[in-house]
């Protein structure tokens, strides 16, 4: 080999090498905590309704990555809660009515299945019951949302660490009599029944339990108060309180923005837009500070066909006539929709929740964004 050559082939090894060595150093960050939001019934007319009626920004306002997500399930075009959650905790497509089973009713395995083998802490949320179709689907398995004793007895033998809701009647005042609250106890959960406390009250707990109420939590207008955003973020502080091991994943539920939607009430509705928007802020909060958590904000279905409409008005002569100038929520359902569904995205791997796919997806894009569907 001539000296010409030899120079030749050596650039070309250290070319390569710089490269290669440059293509590592540019590899996308992983995100080491997941914060999902789910509005249950939100589509893009309730989400909008926050940027006419919410007093401050609203919180969605603080998001880059947007996509759209296609929500029907495996027989139907128009899903369901239960359908709509399990394809984003287990990512598979399955009837409505379906909790953590697939359309032939055997059991799949959901992210806080998954994720709990690799030490990672994890909860839910919700302002129903805790048995609810969404959370359910986090940490259960029955093949009709409405076994809710039956999904009880899943949270007890789950590995959740932290939820927070209503639901209790289904612990303690069960056909067969047991007393699951007590079986939770021996879980290692503190438990509480009346109110959220502060983190110091609970931080010495491995695990935390807060049930609300016999069954939903109340609605905001019926003094529910500030519940999701608080529970939203001492369930954050309460996941990521051991420094040797601090990830989690916690799935946070706005569920009666849907019933809004179903009652065809407007102000229901907004009212419960507006907490969930809140509740958006804290996780976006901790994840602007802490740089390593991804925050996904979307939602199973839309519900209502919920429209920001002009409001309807009358002359002095009796004509009707639109005003531009006054905004009215109007609905052309009571029952869902099979509108395309916002998501939202913010911090590591947030990027990939652009675009428009189907809402299986999500759970995909969650294991992609994170170190979770390493096998190591």
């Amino acid at each position: 080999m001539t000296y010409k050559n030899m120079i030749y082939v050596v650039l070309l090894v250290i070319s390569f090498s710089c490269k290669s060595q440059i293509a590592k150093e540019q590899e996308p960050p992983k995100a080491k905590n997941v914060i999902l939001l789910v509005g249950d019934g939100t589509g893009l007319s309730q989400i909008s309704s926050a940027f006419y009626f919410k007093k401050t920004r609203p919180n969605y306002a603080r998001f880059k990555h947007i996509g759209l997500i296609s929500t029907s399930s495996s027989r139907e075009d128009i899903t369901d809660s239960a359908a709509g959650a399990t394809a984003f905790a287990s990512g598979v497509k399955t009837y409505n009515g379906a909790i953590g089973v697939a359309d032939d009713s055997t059991e799949v395995k959901n992210l806080v299945e998954i994720v709990s083998l690799k030490h990672i802490k994890t909860g839910v949320i919700s302002t129903s019951s805790i048995q609810h179709a969404t959370p359910a689907s986090f940490y259960a398995h029955t093949i009709n949302r409405r076994l809710y004793e039956d999904i009880a007895a899943d949270m007890v033998v789950s590995d959740i660490d932290f939820f927070a809701g209503g639901g209790t009647k289904f612990f303690n005042k069960r056909k067969d009599e047991k007393d699951l609250i007590e079986e939770l106890k021996t879980n290692r959960f503190g438990i509480d029944t009346t109110d959220l406390g502060d983190f110091a009250g609970i931080k010495q707990y491995s695990k935390m339990a807060y049930l609300l109420a016999e069954d939903e939590m109340k609605p905001m207008s019926k003094g529910r108060g500030n519940f999701l955003p608080k529970a939203t973020e001492l369930g954050i502080q309460f996941l990521s309180k051991d420094i040797d091991n601090s990830n989690f994943f916690i799935m946070i539920e706005g569920s009666q923005i849907d019933w809004g939607g179903h009652d065809n009430d407007a102000d229901y509705l907004i009212s419960e837009l507006i907490d969930f928007d809140d509740a958006i802020g804290k996780a976006l909060d901790f994840a602007e500070k802490d740089g390593n958590t991804l925050v996904i904000v979307t939602a199973d279905h839309e519900t209502g066909g919920f429209t920001l409409s002009s409001t309807l008005k009358k002359t002095e002569d009796g004509k009707s006539y639109s005003d531009y100038n006054e905004i009215t929520g109007t609905f052309s359902t009571n029952g869902h929709s099979a509108t395309l569904i916002p998501v939202f995205a913010y911090g590591p791997g947030a990027e990939s929740f652009s675009g428009i796919y189907e809402n299986i997806e999500i759970f995909h894009k969650i294991l992609e964004a994170t170190n979770w569907n390493n096998k190591n």
